[in-house]
């Protein structure tokens, strides 16, 4: 048989044959092991299926050099632990009846074995009645050791090595860093949907995550996403009655002002199962229909209960995903859920834009309040930027793409900028617009090593996520040098000593946030342009804001003067112009 590829003829020559056992259970693995999160996942899971009310998560080296998940749950027993680690040996189902009813996180029999063939995996464990404990070691799915010890009830497996015999996907793994932080999504995750069970996870050494297992939710909510925000979340549904079809929905929303750039924060449950669900995702965004504004994202923690019988859990290998029976039902419970307790919110007095800082008009800077002091430039970070290196922001500007001399006529939606020009009318986006002009200030201030910035009166306080946190003790650097001064101040706190002058308001907190969120992944270069474009969207004017003939000028003046002025750093336009010709053939005054 031959196959033709790009204009290449391949010829299939060898014979049908069984794979050897060893390829076959590396390529299962992949299914299921595709990151060091994967094996936090998997073991997490085992220790809830357990009944864990305790459950300790320490990893090393990005998760890569050791993973190890600890429980006081039942345990395994000492005749089971030998197949224990056998593909599709598992303890949560025992025929085809069994699928239509799945209550448990595990059931296909294939995590622990998975794991085995692609690390070293040592488990003790002692089960309930026994009075000693086993440890049996494995390594590339077979085993080498087996002996009696010490151990109360549960089970503490560690993981080492991993992927170390095979190097193809080991070079696929992202820093330690950004593995860190998928692992520290993984273990919040689960502390969100299980508030009764005390979750810790350590990484390198540091506490990160600390439930005290009490049972309520808030607890868990304060301990992955700090008291702040936990102080502003909606507790929705009481869990009392079910709506038609035996569906549940409760959980944690967050009200219209408290929002976030992406939908790293929408927690969905299943049955208490972690998935991901765009149908789940779009029915809450739904709710807030006409309450946030475009690009922004609420957070929530839902959890959905429904009989196992009404969700196929068993479409995808991790199980991230599932299916309902009936989704119409499932996304109405969740909309009319969470749109109820929006509407319970008493009215507010709206969003109120902040004053137009303009660069060149205020000597005291963009974002002057009368709590901070302004300099010209920079504060020295306690952690010391790097000199400047030859990245994006630093690259020889693109050729000049300047507009003509306008003459500024009027503002129309208190968003747009009409002008004239030599050539008919032009329309300016005030907000991309501004955009534009502090990119181009940043950039050349960056390079210049003066960039502008305010040092606050007193030390603001910031918590952070778990996976923030991994993500600013690798990017902090970075991040001194567009003017955030930040010291370590306790597990997941931090000092903020002074933030970038063209910024704000409490708004440096939600840009610090969103960039923390974006994750240092890809090139140096690549996170060091949209730290920029982040700090320029944040620091610019908001449609909607009234401005005056000065300022407009001003914008349109300092708009001509940059490279790419017709396009905002997101791409989109600037400026829409309508020539003199095209006037005159709309009102028909020539052909």
């Amino acid at each position: 048989m031959l196959d033709r590829l790009h204009g290449t003829v391949y010829s299939h020559t060898m014979p049908i044959r069984v794979l050897d056992q060893t390829v076959a259970s590396q390529i299962a693995a992949g299914e299921v092991v595709e990151r060091p999160a994967s094996v936090v996942k998997e073991l997490v899971e085992n220790s809830l299926d357990a009944g864990a009310t305790r459950i300790e998560v320490e990893t090393r080296g990005g998760g890569v050099e050791l993973i190890r998940v600890g429980d006081d749950g039942s345990g395994i027993g000492r005749d089971e632990l030998g197949i224990a680690f056998d593909r599709y040996a598992t303890s949560k189902l025992s025929d085809i009846d069994d699928l239509q009813s799945i209550a448990t996180f595990g059931f296909r029999g294939e995590a622990l074995p998975s794991i085995t063939v692609v690390a070293r995996v040592e488990v003790v464990t002692c089960a309930a009645g026994e009075t000693s404990g086993e440890t049996l070691t494995l390594d590339q799915g077979k085993v080498i050791d087996s002996r009696r010890g010490a151990r109360s009830r549960g089970t503490t497996v560690a993981v080492s090595g991993l992927f170390r015999t095979v190097p193809a996907r080991l070079k696929f793994l992202k820093s330690a860093s950004t593995e860190n932080s998928h692992v520290a999504r993984v273990v919040s995750r689960y502390a969100l949907a299980f508030p009764e069970v005390s979750f810790s996870l350590t990484i390198d050494g540091r506490k990160v995550v600390t439930t005290p297992g009490g049972g309520r939710l808030v607890d868990s909510v304060v301990a992955v996403y700090g008291a702040d925000i936990a102080a502003k979340m909606l507790t929705i549904g009481d869990g009392a009655e079910p709506s038609g079809g035996g569906i549940t929905v409760t959980g944690m929303v967050s009200p219209p002002e408290l929002t976030r750039a992406n939908r790293d924060y929408l927690n969905f449950f299943v049955n208490r199962r972690a998935i991901g669900s765009r149908l789940l995702a779009w029915a809450v965004e739904q709710a807030y229909h006409g309450m946030l504004m475009t690009g922004r994202h609420p957070l929530a923690i839902i959890d959905i209960t429904l009989p196992p019988s009404e969700v196929d859990v068993n479409i995808h290998p991790t199980k991230a995903e599932v299916r309902f029976r009936n989704e119409r039902a499932v996304f109405a419970a969740v909309q009319k859920t969470v749109r109820s307790r929006l509407m319970d919110l008493p009215p507010t007095t709206g969003w109120q834009p902040r004053p137009f800082p303009m660069t060149g008009i205020s000597e005291r800077g963009a974002g002057y309040s009368p709590d901070r002091q302004s300099g010209s430039g920079p504060v020295a970070p306690l952690w010391p930027a790097p000199p400047p290196t030859e990245t994006a922001a630093t690259t020889p500007q693109a050729p000049l793409v300047s507009l003509p001399a306008l003459r500024v006529i009027g503002q129309v939606a208190a968003s747009y900028i009409v002008a004239e020009g030599p050539d008919g009318v032009y329309l300016i986006d005030q907000h991309a617009a501004h955009e534009r002009v502090l990119f181009e200030q940043i950039k050349r201030q960056r390079a210049e090593r003066k960039l502008e910035v305010q040092g606050l009166l007193e030390p603001a306080s910031l918590e952070v996520t778990p996976a923030q946190d991994e993500v600013l003790k690798t990017d902090h650097p970075r991040l001194a040098e567009f003017g955030f001064t930040i010291e370590p101040f306790g597990e997941r706190s931090y000092l903020v000593r002074a933030i970038p002058a063209l910024l704000g308001g409490e708004d440096w907190r939600e840009t610090l946030s969103e960039l923390l969120d974006s994750g240092n992944g890809g090139p140096a270069a690549d996170w060091t342009e949209r730290v920029a474009i982040t700090l320029a969207c944040h620091g610019a004017v908001r449609a909607g804001k009234v401005l005056g003939d000065d300022e407009m000028r001003q914008l349109i003046r300092e708009l001509e003067s940059t490279a790419l002025a017709r396009t905002c750093p997101h791409g989109r336009p600037t400026v829409l112009h309508i020539s003199s010709g095209q006037l005159e053939r709309e009102f028909r005054r020539r052909p």
